[in-house]
């Protein structure tokens, strides 16, 4: 196979590190005072769903209370 290799000035590699366009981008538009409304309800709501799973999952998580601990209170109260 014959393997047709061209010839690249190092000039136009270095170039090509720091070209820059001249064309600018558009402006961003500014959020309109319902959709920053809509993001922060949205946050919002999952900042609430974690600190309400947290609460709830904490009494399950502690190791003090357990299920046998209050099944041996209930035995004992039955006789």
């Amino acid at each position: 196979m014959f393997r047709r290799r061209e010839a690249v000035p190092f000039a136009f590699v270095a170039e090509a590190d720091r070209f820059r366009s001249n064309v600018t981008p558009p402006a961003r538009q500014r959020p309109s005072l319902s959709q920053v409304a809509n993001r922060s309800l949205v946050g919002l709501t999952v900042v609430a769903g974690l600190v309400g799973s947290l609460l709830f999952g904490l009494p399950a998580m502690d190791p003090g209370s357990s299920a046998g601990h209050s099944q041996k209170s209930e035995a004992s109260h039955r006789r």
